[in-house]
């Protein structure tokens, strides 16, 4: 049986920079959510519009949920140890499933705001400067969402996806009060609160995707597909057959165990040698793969 764990340098040193830029995002766009926050609330306050204040607290929320992320890395950074022998990345996730949560509140937030809205008949300050905060916060968000999911999916980060769906809820937030105002200077502030009811329904879609993502994870859902890991083990000289192949973990951070079979002939040493063979050339293949166990079987085993 060969089990070696992620004892390659470059690799590691990969692991650890990815770690790093998914640090930085985090704090880049921690600054700029609570940026963000700060001009619509103000300026919610100085014109009396629920619905920008409202947006603002929600905005807080996103940068809330950097804080979670990047207390998550903190701790999913630390070594395999007695305790946690798989190590804690699995903390990712959990900051991911988190954020989930802080999408539902999101999603009660808006539409409680946009009952009080309609039983009040509450009418905002409209100015054009109103307009032009929620299309630049827009315009920063977009620039944000796109930026932290295209690193995200190439991270493969749980973590910067997540939050690049929470940042998407921020903007169809916003969105719903931009409508809002608009109904307003025309004349319709019915149209706010049903706007609000409208986007909170995509917010807590968004929500059931991101547990949905975290549930995979926690569940030790299959992460590769077993027919192409057989492949590749086949082609390793000295293997004759590959089964009870299992993989769990993160996305980029995967374990691994299977079973091949060699010549029954085959000396203890020789097969040895075999089974690191297909260990490493599965790390080739699978980038993510983290940790390789190689249980070996004569041929005519059983």
């Amino acid at each position: 049986m060969s089990r070696r764990g992620q004892t390659n340098g470059e690799r590691v040193f990969a692991e650890d920079a990815a770690a790093r830029e998914t640090r930085m995002i985090l704090w880049i766009i921690l600054g700029l959510n609570w940026g963000v926050a700060a001009a619509k609330l103000i300026y919610g306050l100085m014109t009396g519009s629920i619905g920008m204040q409202a947006d603002g607290i929600h905005s807080s929320f996103d940068g809330m949920s950097n804080v979670i992320g990047l207390f998550a890395l903190w701790v999913a950074s630390y070594p395999p140890d007695a305790r946690y022998p798989y190590g804690h990345k699995k903390y990712e996730t959990f900051a991911a499933a988190a954020i989930g949560l802080l999408l539902f509140g999101t999603c009660l937030y808006i539409l409680r705001n946009s009952y009080l809205h309609w039983r009040e008949s509450v009418v905002p300050q409209v100015t054009g400067l109103s307009f032009a905060i929620m299309l630049g916060t827009m315009a920063v968000n977009w620039g944000v969402m796109m930026w932290e999911r295209r690193r995200g999916e190439i991270l493969k980060s749980e973590i910067l996806v997540a939050d690049s769906l929470h940042t998407a809820s921020d903007i169809l937030s916003s969105l719903s009060v931009l409508i809002g105002l608009a109904a307003v200077a025309m004349g319709y502030p019915l149209l706010d609160p049903i706007a609000g009811v409208v986007i909170a329904g995509f917010i807590g879609h968004t929500g059931v995707l991101v547990l949905k993502e975290a549930s995979r994870s926690l569940s030790d859902r299959a992460r590769l597909d077993a027919d192409a890991i057989r492949k590749v083990a086949l082609t390793v000289q000295g293997v004759r057959c590959c089964d009870e192949i299992r993989t769990r973990g993160l996305a980029r951070h995967v374990f691994m165990d299977l079973c091949i079979h060699v010549d029954s002939a085959m000396t203890i040493a020789r097969a040895h040698i075999v089974a690191h063979d297909v260990e490493d050339r599965l790390k080739q293949v699978f980038p993510g793969v983290a940790e390789v166990v190689v249980h070996v079987e004569p041929e005519d085993h059983g």
